[in-house]
């Protein structure tokens, strides 16, 4: 009796094992996600949210079992209202509506351009030019180098020059003693200013570029370098090379700057010079003319022009001796434009 008692034991436990171990179809993970890794990436313990990958929206499912651990498991302990600590003080915060403005619209700060200050210069040897006279322009400003010595740059300014070019570079080894100091002085002032290089017709054309390159800034709002091409009896180069090597020697200088500077160069030159080598040629780059006894009209018919310096021997305020006066082809509307055009 006892043998068979235990029998009926060990059968009854062979029965109740294998129901236990005999799963139900509902017992069985639906796509339980893969235990495999990389190095760059963490698992995360949660449910994976949708995410849109480029235009397609990609959803990543998860299992029954783990909607059901999201679904019933315990509260996240960042959502469970935490206890009071009445020994931690709270820090006062102000409300957000004190911390913004009355008015949060944000508007763009007003352009605001440059004053023009009218011209008062004086003129050692006034030069009456009729119906054509320059005080008839708009705006005016000077040239100068160091002959001009120190300058009273708010004086000279107040007086009515808008602008300056400063003499900068002399053929290849030359530099102004006072560029530099008048390029900071004049731009503190407020006056629009740019450079000016004398050619010399005894050095490369390259070399004076790389020159030019080496001294004057690279700057946004400095006007657009400029070109001295004249014959000049007071320099130590006496050669006068044909039209044909002179234009090619200008092209090669002015290519050089004008990728460098993002500006075209302007051509400054005089009457003899003019004639013998640049009518009719460059007429897509800017000129600034020098016309002392006559409107540009009459000196150099057909030739349309930039900036015309009217005079050597202007006075002013601010600069001890003499200086030339300049003055621009348009309005005062028409100079801010320009300007606005030369930006960089």
């Amino acid at each position: 009796m006892r043998l068979a008692a235990v029998s009926a034991i060990f059968l009854a436990s062979l029965i109740l094992s294998a129901c236990v171990a005999s799963p139900g179809p509902e017992d069985v993970p639906a796509g339980a996600p893969s235990q495999e890794t990389t190095s760059s990436i963490t698992r995360s313990s949660g449910p994976v949210p949708s995410a849109d990958v480029g235009h397609t929206r990609v959803t990543v499912q998860v299992s029954q079992q783990q909607q059901a651990l999201v679904s019933t498991g315990p509260e996240p302990q960042a959502f469970l209202p935490t206890a009071k600590n009445d020994d931690i003080p709270i820090p006062a915060e102000k409300p957000v509506a004190l911390l913004m403005p009355a008015n949060p619209m944000v508007t763009a700060a007003p352009q605001t351009r440059m004053q023009i200050y009218s011209r008062h210069f004086r003129d050692a040897k006034p030069i009456n030019f009729g119906s054509s006279s320059p005080k008839k322009l708009a705006v005016h400003g000077v040239d100068v180098s160091r002959w001009q010595g120190e300058i009273d740059w708010e004086k000279l300014q107040a007086q009515g020059a808008n602008f300056v070019y400063l003499k900068a570079t002399d053929g290849g080894d030359h530099l102004d003693p006072m560029f530099n100091k008048n390029w900071r002085r004049a731009k503190e002032a407020g006056l629009k200013r740019g450079a000016y290089h004398f050619f010399y017709w005894c050095r490369t054309a390259g070399e004076q570029a790389d020159w030019f390159i080496r001294n004057v800034p690279r700057e946004a709002g400095a006007l657009p370098p400029v070109i001295d091409v004249e014959w000049n009896g007071d320099s130590s180069c006496k050669r006068r090379l044909s039209r044909e090597h002179v234009l090619e020697k200008m092209q090669v200088f002015m290519d050089k700057l004008e990728r460098y500077y993002g500006q075209r160069p302007i051509i400054y030159t005089s009457p003899d010079f003019y004639r013998d080598n640049l009518k009719g040629e460059f007429a897509d780059y800017p000129f600034w003319l020098r016309s002392v006894a006559a409107h540009p009209s009459k000196v150099y018919p057909g030739r349309k022009w930039l900036f015309w310096q009217y005079s050597g021997s202007g006075l002013s305020h601010g600069v001890e001796g003499r200086i030339d006066l300049n003055a621009f082809h348009g309005s005062e509307e028409e100079w801010h434009n320009w300007l606005a055009s030369r930006s960089n």
